[in-house]
């Protein structure tokens, strides 16, 4: 993945980033308010050493920056950390007052700063006052080479003791930046592997390279119904799109019979193919849509006709096909389903089936038959074996990758003839939106006039 596909999940996950980020200062709020502060009482140390001369500076410096560290280690000694253990004010353990003291060197110098911490400032300034008193001591009296001669360093209180105004556990700034930053990793993780798990194909791309077959189209959602469409919505402009290209096709190969199926139900199977029949007569022809679905038929219903005669009952021989063609406006003729058969399969592979699509193809310049999914049934691949095309819809963000290929293994099978695919109900939003032309496509604006023009139309 490159940065832009890793820009697109970051998109196409952003709630669930915010979530994680949300969670995770939500975490830091409660750390802040309920955690108990700890104060710090800070005193910084400097060391010198007694010289003769000049020539002595040098030596005592390198003596004094050698020995910072063995002072730091006697900070938390018995010698210093003992003797204040238990004291009045204090009430600490030993061990209590050796994790109380810290000491750092401040790098290229001779000085040393310690630091005492505690919940109670109180008694966090009460415990580096007597550890300053106490360590300069025992600094000297080790230093010092004989009870008769002068310690060879002496310590000097350069600052402090002093408590610092803000306690130093919780920061707050610092827990909030750490918390955001762990949140954006977890909601980079989370997305990444949502991404990685998820097997639904999302892109016009992915799904040529599944189907191995052109993309004729994205198709967007439409609010206004998934059937008629506004004839500037962009949904309408994307079927206009398809049968442009089964036209080209249709004038390449002779396509008059074409079968409109899916994968799995519910991806917009029946919407796609009775949009397509509506704006072929829309072009002029004389086009006939077929509700092919004999288990589960939608179009009679959809288009508010009768389905208690229709294809079924042309195939079993209980009706001729003049009689139950319904007219739907103008150069469009409805063939419904008719009453559910216990055998589907067995009627769409029958002779009869044959016949009928010989005979529709002479009679009309364009047929669509609204097949059932292919991969519950048999039934699409008997319909779509006879058509001279076949249009394989899959829905955006629903329909997985296995059964995209499932379904195109179903149709190379039966030896279908597969003219290309529509990603059906692509978002509005998003990166893997269809891009949005509603401005242009709502028809041109009323020429603009200026002020003046306006007063002489109001008058």
């Amino acid at each position: 993945m490159g940065l832009r596909e890793y820009l697109r999940v970051a998109v196409r996950h952003r709630w669930l980033l915010a979530a994680s980020v949300g969670l995770a200062l939500i975490v830091a709020l409660i750390v802040n308010v309920y955690s108990t502060p700890v104060y710090a009482a800070r005193v910084t140390f400097f060391f010198s050493t007694p010289i003769a001369g000049a020539s002595d500076l040098y030596p005592a410096s390198m003596f004094n920056t050698s020995r910072l560290s063995t002072y730091a280690k006697l900070l938390t000694s018995d010698e210093v950390a003992t003797p204040l253990a238990g004291t009045p004010g204090i009430d600490l353990d030993l061990e209590e007052v050796r994790e109380a003291i810290s000491a750092e060197t401040v790098a290229d110098t001779v000085m040393m700063e310690v630091s005492v911490e505690d919940r109670d400032p109180n008694r966090a300034m009460l415990l580096l006052t007597r550890v300053t008193q106490r360590f300069e001591t025992a600094v000297e009296e080790l230093e010092r080479p004989t009870p008769a001669e002068p310690s060879t360093v002496k310590v000097t209180v350069v600052s402090g003791p002093a408590l610092d105004e803000d306690p130093v556990y919780p920061n707050a700034l610092n827990n909030f930046a750490l918390a955001a930053v762990a949140g954006l990793v977890l909601g980079a993780v989370g997305s990444v592997g949502r991404e990685v798990a998820d097997q639904t194909v999302r892109t016009a791309e992915a799904l040529q390279v599944l189907s191995s077959a052109p993309v004729l189209a994205r198709v967007p959602m439409d609010p206004g119904g998934p059937f008629v469409s506004p004839s500037a919505s962009a949904r309408t402009e994307a079927l206009r799109e398809i049968r442009t290209q089964v036209q080209c096709a249709a004038a390449a190969n002779s396509v008059k019979t074409l079968a409109v199926t899916s994968a799995v139900p519910g991806e917009g199977r029946s919407a796609t193919a009775c949009g397509l029949a509506l704006l072929f007569a829309e072009a002029g022809q004389r086009v006939l849509v077929v509700d092919a679905e004999l288990r589960h038929p939608r179009l009679a219903a959809f288009l508010g006709r009768e389905d208690a005669a229709g294809l079924s009952t042309v195939l079993d021989g209980t009706a001729r096909l003049e009689q139950v063609l319904q007219p739907w406006g103008a150069g469009l003729w409805l063939l419904a389903s008719g009453r559910t058969p216990p055998n589907p399969s067995e009627l769409l592979s029958s002779a009869r089936m044959t016949e009928l699509v010989d005979e529709v193809r002479r009679r009309f310049d364009v047929v669509i038959f609204d097949c059932p999914p292919l991969l519950p049934v048999t039934d699409a691949a008997v319909v779509a074996a006879r058509a001279d095309g076949t249009l394989l819809v899959v829905r955006a963000r629903r329909t997985t990758s296995a059964q995209v290929t499932a379904a195109v293994r179903t149709l190379h099978a039966v030896n279908a003839t597969l003219l290309g695919c529509v990603l059906n109900m692509v978002t509005h939003k998003g990166p893997d939106a269809v891009p949005n032309y509603d401005t242009y496509l709502a028809g041109p604006k009323p020429p603009r006039t200026d002020w003046g023009d306006w007063k002489m139309q109001a008058a």
